[in-house]
Parts: C-alpha cells; sequence; structure tokens
C-alpha cells in the first residue's frame, strides 16, 4: 500500500511534496481537535483559584482556542517552504516572508493581550461578587479601580512586547527618548494626569466610596464607579453624570451619606383668624408629634415666628434619625399628614397669599 502511495506523496505542489501538504492538513485538523481539550483543561486549572465557580467564560475559552490555532498554524507553516522560483529573500530581509513571519507574531500577541484581558475581568468579577457580599464599601471601590490599572499595564506590556519583537525597536533607547520628551508629554496631558491624581487622591483620602450620595456643584447623586480619569455618578433621576476626578477634589463636596442625621425645616402659615390659643395649641401638639416619632431625635422645635404678610408663620425643624434617603422622605411625609390632621382639629386652616383692599369713600 504504502509502495503504491509512494509515488503519489512525492508529488510537488507549489514547491512542496504531497507529504508536506499532508502535514500541514493533519496538524491544522489536529488543532481543531485538540484545542477544545486544551481549553478546558487551562479553564479548569483557573477555576481552581476561583471560590465562586462563574459560567460566563465564553471569552476567555475563545481567546484560549485562538493562542492554540496560531501556535498549530505555525507548526503547520513549518512543514511547508516557499517555491524556489519566487526568489524570496530571507525573513531577516524586507519582503514575504518578513511581513508573513511579522504578522504571524502581531497576531499571537493581539491573542495573547486578550487572553489576559479576559483572564483580570473573570478574576475582576470574581472579586466583585465577594466584595458586594462585604458590610465595607471600599473594596467595592478599589476592585473596578484595580482592574482598570492591571488592563492598562497588560496593554501597555503587550505593545512593548510588539514594539520590540515584531518591529524590532529597542526598548531601552525607546524609553530614554521617552524620558526626554516626558516634559512635553506631560504638559500635553495636563488634564490627564490631574485626573488621575485625583483619583489616587479619592482613595487616599476617601472623602467618598461607592454608594455613597454626594453633592458636588448642581450635581447630586449616588456614586456608582471611580475610575481613572473620572466618577460616575448616578443622579435621583436615574441620569449617569461623569465628573472629572480633578473637579471632584478641587470644589466643595458635600457627602449626604456620612450624615447621621437629615433635617428637615419649613414654615407653616395659618390664616389670621386663628386666635392665639390655638396657636399655641397647634404648636404644641406639632412638638409633641415630632418628639414622638420614631424616626426623629429630641432636636426638634416647633415656635411661632413671625406675622406674616398674610399669614401667621410657624417654624418646624426636626432631624430624622437616617441618611437614607427613603427614611426621610417617609418620615416627612408622615409628619406632614400628622401636622395637617393638628390644624384641622383645631379649627385652623392654612393661608394663602393674599391681599385686603380698602376703598375710601368720598361725601363731598
Amino acid at each position: 500500500m504504502m509502495e503504491k502511495l509512494a509515488p503519489f506523496l512525492e508529488l510537488f505542489f507549489l514547491g512542496n511534496p504531497v507529504l508536506s501538504w499532508s502535514l500541514f492538513l493533519l496538524i491544522i485538523l489536529l488543532s481543531f481537535i485538540l484545542r477544545k481539550f486544551i481549553s478546558s483543561y487551562i479553564i479548569n486549572l483557573i477555576l481552581n483559584y476561583i471560590d465562586n465557580k462563574q459560567k460566563n467564560y465564553a471569552d476567555l475559552q475563545k481567546a484560549i482556542n485562538n493562542i492554540i490555532f496560531i501556535t498549530f498554524l505555525y507548526l503547520a507553516c513549518g512543514q511547508l517552504e516557499y517555491p524556489k522560483s519566487w526568489n524570496l529573500g530571507p525573513s531577516n530581509e524586507f519582503g514575504l516572508k518578513m511581513l508573513v513571519y511579522k504578522g504571524y507574531l502581531l497576531i499571537l500577541y493581539f491573542y495573547v493581550i486578550k487572553f489576559f484581558l479576559n483572564l483580570t475581568e473573570y478574576f475582576g468579577n470574581n472579586f466583585k461578587e465577594k466584595a458586594s457580599k462585604t458590610s465595607s464599601k471600599l473594596d467595592d471601590q478599589l476592585i473596578p479601580f484595580a482592574i482598570d490599572s492591571i488592563k492598562v499595564i497588560v496593554v501597555i506590556l503587550g505593545l512593548f512586547m510588539i514594539i520590540g519583537n515584531v518591529f524590532n525597536v529597542n526598548i531601552t533607547a525607546l524609553a530614554a527618548g521617552l524620558g526626554v520628551g516626558g516634559i512635553a508629554i506631560a504638559m500635553a496631558s495636563k488634564e490627564s494626569l490631574e485626573n488621575l491624581f485625583g483619583s489616587f487622591t479619592i482613595f487616599l483620602d476617601r472623602p467618598f466610596t461607592v454608594g455613597d450620595i454626594v453633592n458636588i456643584g448642581s450635581i447630586t447623586g449616588i456614586v456608582e464607579k471611580v475610575g481613572f480619569r473620572s466618577t460616575r455618578i448616578r443622579t435621583f433621576d436615574r441620569s449617569l453624570v461623569t465628573v472629572p476626578n480633578k473637579k471632584m477634589i478641587d470644589a466643595e463636596l458635600d457627602n449626604l451619606g456620612l450624615r447621621p442625621v437629615r433635617r428637615a425645616k419649613f414654615n407653616i402659615g395659618l390664616t389670621y383668624e386663628t386666635s392665639s390659643e390655638k396657636i399655641k395649641t397647634i404648636v404644641k401638639e406639632i412638638q409633641n408629634l415630632i418628639d414622638q416619632h420614631p424616626k426623629t431625635n429630641d432636636d426638634g422645635r416647633v415656635r411661632f415666628m413671625e406675622f406674616g404678610d398674610s399669614s401667621l408663620d410657624i417654624m418646624v425643624i426636626y432631624y430624622v434619625n437616617s441618611p437614607e434617603w427613603d427614611d426621610f422622605i417617609d418620615t416627612r411625609e408622615n409628619i406632614n399628614y400628622g401636622i395637617m390632621s393638628i390644624i384641622e382639629n383645631n379649627g385652623s386652616s392654612f393661608a394663602f397669599p393674599s391681599s385686603s383692599i380698602y376703598i375710601e369713600k368720598n361725601n363731598a
């Protein structure tokens, strides 16, 4: 059998015998068969270092499969030679051989970088899930920042490897050149560097953490993420506002989440038909309502303050023992209903802006 196939295997196609082409196709076929087992083995090794097993690792497995295929493709191409009739130069000189080899390296480095980026995201999601179960908010803020930092480092190292190995640039000389031009680069990216240093300041001073309610300028909302350049704040109307980190540390920032209480202050205007005795009773009953409410403290004050243009004004101040917005508005609604009942039960009513016109009669 082999004697009959020998003449066929010695036939040449594009400067290579059929045997070499057969080995080429066999290696490619093996890559499709073996890459599933190899990638599954690598994924299982990774899962051994993670407590909470994640099911969504398709991107990670895809990157591994691509690296395996590119590796097998290189081994397969090693079985073939360029036709001598093409008169190609060596691979270390500019030409088709160099372009093919450099292109192969570039694709390989691309998938390697993508693999490490997916691996970082994969581990990051696992740590995020663990952080969400802790009482501390610092880890919720620190882990996304660490993930972004590692991704930047991976990309920078990958670019240096591509520049050095694919384009044959002297990395040492390049680093020295960057050192000389560092001042110009720093000046050109002044705002970006300020925002980057701002992010470090946020992590060191911790004026707020993810989940805190902050007020900066005209923006009030919940901090969702602190990144390299900016902080994302979800406002109460559900819009997402991106604020540069430089502004977050330079401007006056009120961390509403750190307040132990929330204050409510407003005035109640009663009609001038309300007698002084009724006002005293209303003030006393509202004071008792606030003092006895389970969500308020003893610092509340209710006083008859002044004679308004069209109303008798009573000042109401009280503090809700919770920094949470929902607790505040629920308590305020409950107290407002109580105030309305007190005023109705005492035979008084709320005043509204009005004016009286007096017409003088002339008897002449």
